[in-house]
Order: C-alpha cells, then sequence, then structure tokens
C-alpha cells in the first residue's frame, strides 16, 4: 500500500516499483538514476556506492543510493554480471508547474540472458537464455542467444541428459513454471525465474512464434512434434519481449537439435 504520507514522487517512485518486485530499478531525477528502500542497500553493497537517505515513511529515513547517469553503464554492467536484473525508468515528460512530479516510466529491462550491449556481455561467453518444460516423456529447452539472433530447441529424454544438456549451455538465466521444480536445479539457483504456468501452454506458444517468425505455422522449421520444447519457446519468447520492449526482427528462425537416445 503506498502511503498518503508519501510526497508525490515517492508515490510514483512506489507505484512503478510495484511492477518490478524482483528488479532493481534505476530511477531517473534528473542527472542521477536513484535506487530506495532495499533496492539501495543491495546496490550500495554490491557497487561500493554511498548509502544515503531521502525523506521519511512511518517516521524513518528512506534509503537511497544513486549512480551518475553518464557512467551508469559501468555500473550496471557489474550488476549484470552479478546475475541481478535492472529496470531502467526514465523522464519521459516534461516538468509543468505544480503539475506533480515528471511522468516516468520504465523503457528496458536488463537481463543477465536478455542483454545484447557488448559493456554488459562477458568477453568470449555465450549468453544464453534457456526456458526448460518439463513432461512425462521428456524435457524440452528453448535456447536463444540475444545478441546474434540464434534461437534453437531440442528435447532430452531423463535427468541425466537433461542435466548434461544444462551443463553444456551454461544458461545466463533458466526459465521454468512456478509450478515445478527439481533437484538437479540446486546448481542454477542463482539463473532461474519462475514464470506463469499459462506461459508454457503449447497453443500460446504456437501463437506467440508464428507471429514472430511471421509463417502461418511451424512446420517449415520442423518443430510442430515437439510440444515441451514449444511450450518452453513460448515462454521464452515472452519474456524476451517483456524485456526488450521492441520488435526483435533479427529472429526469423528456429533451429532444431536431435539428440542421439
Amino acid at each position: 500500500m503506498i502511503q498518503a504520507d508519501h510526497t508525490p514522487m515517492m508515490q510514483q517512485y512506489l507505484r512503478i516499483k510495484a511492477d518490478y518486485p524482483t528488479t532493481l530499478l534505476f530511477y531517473r531525477m534528473g542527472d542521477f538514476y536513484e535506487l530506495f528502500y532495499d533496492d539501495a542497500h543491495k546496490a550500495a553493497q554490491l557497487l561500493d556506492i554511498t548509502l544515503t537517505a531521502r525523506g521519511h515513511s512511518s517516521g524513518k529515513p528512506i534509503p537511497m543510493a544513486g549512480v551518475p547517469f553518464h557512467s551508469a553503464e559501468s555500473y550496471i554492467g557489474r550488476l549484470i554480471r552479478q546475475g541481478l536484473s535492472v529496470a531502467i525508468c526514465e523522464q519521459i515528460g516534461e516538468p509543468k508547474a505544480g503539475a506533480g512530479p515528471v511522468e516516468r516510466q520504465v523503457v528496458r529491462i536488463l537481463t543477465p540472458g536478455t542483454v545484447s550491449d557488448a559493456a554488459f556481455l562477458e568477453e568470449g561467453q555465450d549468453n544464453l537464455l534457456v526456458a526448460l518444460c518439463a513432461r512425462v516423456a521428456c524435457y524440452g529447452l528453448a535456447v536463444l542467444d540475444i545478441s546474434g539472433g540464434r534461437f534453437h530447441l531440442v528435447e532430452v529424454q531423463g535427468d541425466e541428459a537433461l542435466s548434461s544438456e544444462l551443463a553444456r549451455l551454461r544458461p545466463a538465466e533458466l526459465l521454468i513454471s512456478e509450478e515445478w521444480d527439481h533437484a538437479l536445479l540446486r546448481d542454477y539457483q542463482h539463473q532461474i525465474r519462475r514464470r506463469a504456468p499459462w506461459e508454457f501452454e503449447e497453443e500460446t506458444a504456437i501463437r506467440l512464434l508464428t507471429e514472430q517468425m511471421q509463417t502461418y505455422d511451424l512446420s517449415g522449421f520442423g518443430c510442430q512434434e515437439m510440444s515441451a520444447a514449444l511450450c518452453a519457446a513460448g515462454s521464452l519468447l515472452q519474456y524476451a519481449k517483456e524485456t526488450q520492449r521492441a520488435a526483435m526482427p533479427h529472429i526469423r528462425a528456429i533451429h532444431v537439435e536431435r539428440r542421439e537416445e
């Protein structure tokens, strides 16, 4: 709940932050990006920046930390490489006297598996976004290198094969349904992003994929029988669209990889 004793600007911040509870919100204020509350504590610790305060809430100072706009890229890169996600909230309106805080909105979300800027990437290391869907007969995986536009699907049978595939891929982020878990994922807790079950529905996945590939169906890619992998691909594409906030015209093909039984 947003308290009435907050300033209009802080009320605006809290409304925006509510949509990104697990993401560090870089909130543009003039020449700085500011972070508040738990985000401020976390950023101060990870980036070795000063923790200060701005105003009060319930009689207590509101924790705040900030980085200069002109050097924000280096700070964001450090956070991304530590496995965190960052939402960039920019000022999109013009200040008007007596009209409350300037309008702001999140214009981009940077995550370990979806960044494409060279400044945020580890040199010589693949930056892969992976989604995983578990079925009785097999595991389906969808894999995207967003900077190069390489998008492929694979299905494997059994826990050992899945463990080997994940070890080979070394995902920067791993998307799974919030209703599913497995002991073999214990080594990927920092990479896991839990997603709504509906994102893994096959009908939703096929609709998203045909829209992205600009095709009537998926028969030309040879993946129409890969139900588990298609469901994983639907969640992956939904996540990529959410974070990129832009069209992805460089992703127009699906490559199928086959694993020997």
